[in-house]
């Protein structure tokens, strides 16, 4: 099932992202909620926020050592509490997401855009971000992440 996950979400980020530089590249910025949230066409070259700017071997070498740190940790530790594996699915999805960016195109697609609040993002970041809250949320929850056994 988490394979499942994990190719859900990276099928999403690509066909989103495939459609915005089909569709948004040339426009730019597209208004859905005029000043609130619009679709905008960004080249990320950088980390969130824009921190590390041409960095892509620091970030395809981190990526690459995440997700198989994240692979290796699920394949050792049976019985996991579900909540826990999906949060850790979907930070595999969304960072292979834009990991696939990043060797393709030098740099990530973002698009959405909710104005003057937040950075562009993605669908690979959304995942990033449900994943992280998702394993942050039961690592401090539980006094265990794996069931107990009856």
């Amino acid at each position: 099932m988490g394979f499942l996950i994990v190719l859900f979400i990276i099928a999403l980020d690509q066909l989103s992202k495939f459609a915005v530089l089909n569709n948004l590249k040339e426009v730019g910025d597209i208004p859905l909620i005029q000043n609130i949230f619009h679709l905008t066409y960004v080249e990320n070259r950088g980390a969130a926020f824009g921190f590390f700017q041409n960095q892509k071997l620091f970030f395809v070498i981190t990526t690459t050592i995440v997700v198989a740190a994240i692979i290796f940790y699920l394949l050792r530790t049976k019985n996991l509490m579900w909540p826990l594996k999906i949060g850790l699915y979907l930070i595999i999805g969304g960072a292979i997401g834009n990991l696939i960016d990043r060797l393709r195109y030098g740099f990530v697609v973002d698009f959405f855009h909710i104005v003057n609040r937040w950075p562009v993002f993605n669908i690979a970041d959304s995942a990033i971000v449900v994943g992280a809250i998702l394993v942050s949320y039961m690592i401090l929850r539980y006094d265990t992440v794996t069931k107990k056994e009856m």
